[in-house]
């Protein structure tokens, strides 16, 4: 009876983890936090473009200077675009009466997104924004269908049009997941071509990442100490075992 009820649990685990994940989304990223420079720019990103409405309250300014190795004083002058200190959370600065006013609900805290929805999501979210009339921002989105969140990322990307939809849509309001990637067209030039866009989300995409969880970064450093440490010592007991058994015939 025990051994039917672990089989169970091991073939139950894929839909577990598929539940977990949520919706299936059009793209794929490819997280990379060993990545320093990616992070600092995703950082730049951030501060210049999201934390006026959406707030890490799970992150300190100080935090990200100290793990992103960005000196306290560039921190201060270039990328704390919010109210605060140095050591203060990460506040967004437009009041919750005016924001419930503009989007319809107070934009959400950001610090878990990634750990909730996946880089995946996030990614997806960023990248498929298109021109809706019908929408009161002018736009919609092809992850989450009318969002009350506005294309702020337009002046890099452009505005775009949506060429193919994918077929089916999930309970989420997202679309794809194995048709192929959507289809859009590019109806408004932004500052950046479209693949030098896609390199600026993914920066994006894998600052968030970082946040969600802060400690990756001290594991994967730890780690890698870890893996020289244990062939070090394996290189020695080696060495040592051949001195050991030298003269056993």
């Amino acid at each position: 009876m025990m051994r039917h009820l672990f089989i169970a649990l091991f073939l139950m685990m894929p839909l577990t983890a598929m539940a977990a994940g949520g919706a299936s989304v059009p793209f794929h990223h490819e997280t990379n936090l060993g990545n320093q420079a990616s992070l600092q720019r995703g950082a730049k990103m951030f501060m210049n473009y999201c934390s006026g409405c959406h707030s890490l309250q799970y992150m300190r300014y100080k935090r990200i200077a100290d793990d992103l190795e960005i000196p306290e004083e560039v921190m201060e002058s270039n990328l704390m675009m919010t109210r605060g200190k140095i050591n203060d959370t990460i506040q967004g600065t437009m009041p919750k009466e005016q924001a419930e006013q503009w989007f319809g609900k107070a934009p959400p805290d950001l610090s878990l997104s990634a750990r909730e929805h996946g880089a995946d999501w996030i990614y997806s979210f960023l990248l498929t924004f298109y021109v809706d009339e019908s929408r009161p921002s002018g736009v919609n989105n092809l992850v989450v269908s009318n969002t009350a969140m506005p294309a702020v990322l337009a002046p890099l990307q452009g505005y775009q049009s949506l060429k193919h939809e994918e077929e089916g849509e999930s309970e989420g309001g997202a679309h794809g997941g194995g048709h192929g990637e959507p289809q859009f067209e590019l109806v408004q030039e932004g500052q950046l071509k479209p693949a030098e866009y896609r390199a600026a989300v993914a920066d994006l995409t894998n600052f968030l990442v970082y946040v969600g969880e802060p400690a990756k970064l001290v594991r994967y450093s730890l780690g890698f100490k870890v893996i020289v440490f244990l062939l070090l010592f394996t290189a020695l007991a080696y060495m040592l075992k051949k001195e050991f058994w030298r003269d056993v015939h």
